[in-house]
């Protein structure tokens, strides 16, 4: 490929810059309860779509979110799923803070302010949470790569690699430096850690999943071009796959070829608006842009945070959830996890009767959205492999179970019919008379293998009295012991 084939980046200056930050979280569902009590003792705010109060402010200046549309955008099955009227109910518990306070971000020799507006602490179903932190950056003469550089570095909440370190974030208050990563765990949301479940062999953040493949927060934003700037091909490239600055400075594109550019947005962008303003989806991130001015797109920034919000909530939580019953299935131990296979197979069936749908919205751009969260988070091949899991663990389970029973039936006909021809007739009349235990010297080689046989028989009953009782009392415990977790 020569020099002019590759794709040449361009600046593009950004006038303002909403992002919310989602972070997934394990928390112990036993202690949903005591968490809920802790939320709102920490002045957070249960949301209730009946009693949505739009002075709250809490998305920042003038954007406010409308609870008709948020009522009217999803399907029934899937809005009371999102917005449970009460904590009794299933579904995604939703609790709100603002937060309005600034910080300084360091990288690359420069100074970023940005201004964190609220949190969102969201307590989904089956032990899955959602952090949720909306910031906006202060100053109106950032270009592109200053935003998606702020992004890419904000949303990294355990720097491992060498293009991932050297941020530093400053509370002007006191000119303190912490992370990412004690600025929501430590500085934020100190309480957190008392609820999340966190496996000290992994070397991530506190609460982070073992089935989750990335340490970093997924990133929405919408963004605020200079008016009538042009849009390139290069730009939105670089929001999708959040390519910031270099080391050095200069504007980082992580691809050169334009024919490889132009496939990649061809399967994640959303241009029905275009050329004034773009959407575009990947496993990373979920941007609109627009040159057009604020006042004009009113309506569009307030459906970002309330509508689409939810549609990318709810296929964030699809995506978590899939892959999590894959890690479950990795660790079923055949021989020995009986109980285990029964509680994923309950596990596998609410998750999908209950929660997993491919229709969500009402509306058209609702369910080009919905298409487009699906292909970034692939949940459809993910979820054809959940029902071929499914349906090995059904066969599995019959199979073991099939086996199980014709041998004991086996066993137990063999002694049935063995010591009902010898047993009756011979030993037993000897077990009536007190002294019969004394006859044991005297018996012949047929009355030994009808006692055994006898004997042997009734042991084996007793035992799978015994054992029957016991597994209907264990499993009836994991039930009690695992409700909330499928609940």
């Amino acid at each position: 490929m020569t020099i002019e084939e590759q794709i040449q980046t361009t600046e593009l200056p950004i006038r303002r810059s909403h992002l919310s930050f989602l972070l997934p979280l394990g928390f112990n569902n036993k202690k949903r309860l005591a968490f809920t009590r802790s939320l709102e003792k920490n002045e957070y705010t249960f949301f209730k779509l009946n009693e949505w109060t739009e002075q709250e402010n809490i998305f920042g200046e003038d954007i406010s979110v409308k609870s008709k549309e948020l009522e009217q955008y999803f399907l029934p099955h899937t809005e009371h799923i999102l917005f449970p009227i009460s904590l009794k109910e299933n579904g995604f518990h939703r609790f709100t803070k603002a937060i309005k306070k600034t910080f300084y971000l360091h990288i690359h020799k420069v100074k970023i302010p940005f201004h964190i507006q609220s949190l969102d602490i969201t307590l989904g179903s089956f032990g899955i949470a959602f952090l949720t932190i909306r910031v906006t950056l202060d100053s109106s003469d950032n270009d592109l790569a200053d935003v998606l550089d702020f992004v890419h570095h904000f949303r990294t909440v355990q720097p491992k690699l060498h293009e991932e370190q050297g941020a530093v974030i400053f509370d002007p208050d006191n000119n303190q430096p912490f992370s990412v990563h004690d600025l929501l765990f430590t500085k934020l949301c100190p309480f957190l850690k008392e609820f999340m479940l966190h496996d000290e062999n992994l070397d991530r953040y506190f609460g982070s999943l073992p089935y989750y493949e990335d340490e970093r927060m997924f990133v929405s934003a919408f963004l605020f071009s200079e008016d009538n700037a042009t849009i390139t091909d290069d730009q939105l490239y670089r929001m999708g796959a959040v390519n910031g600055r270099t080391s050095t400075g200069e504007i980082f594109i992580s691809a050169n070829n334009p024919s490889y550019i132009c496939r990649f947005l061809n399967q994640c962008l959303h241009d029905r608006w275009a050329p004034h303003t773009y959407t575009i989806v990947t496993s990373h991130a979920f941007m609109t842009i627009t040159n057009k001015r604020p006042e004009s797109m009113v309506r569009k920034l307030s459906q970002f945070m309330g509508t689409h919000y939810y549609n990318l909530l709810l296929h964030y939580f699809y995506k978590i959830m899939l892959l999590r019953v894959a890690y479950e299935y990795s660790k079923i131990n055949w021989e020995k996890d009986d109980e285990y296979v029964k509680s994923l197979i309950k596990f596998i069936t609410l998750f999908s009767s209950l929660y997993y749908k491919k229709e969500v919205s009402t509306r058209s751009e609702g369910k080009e959205f919905t298409s487009l969260f699906q292909n970034a988070f692939h949940t459809n091949s993910l979820f054809k492999e959940v029902h071929h899991t499914l349906q090995a663990l059904y066969k599995s389970q019959e199979n073991h179970t099939a086996d199980r029973m014709n041998m004991l039936l086996f066993v137990l006909t063999v002694f049935t019919v063995i010591s009902g021809i010898y047993g009756m007739n011979l030993v037993i009349k000897d077990w009536e008379l007190p002294s019969g235990w004394k006859n044991l010297t005297t018996y012949t080689w047929f009355e030994w293998i009808a006692f055994v046989t006898a004997i042997t028989g009734i042991g084996l009953s007793v035992y799978l009295v015994i054992t029957t009782f016991s597994k209907m009392l264990k499993s009836k415990w994991r039930k009690k012991n695992s409700k909330n977790q499928m609940e």
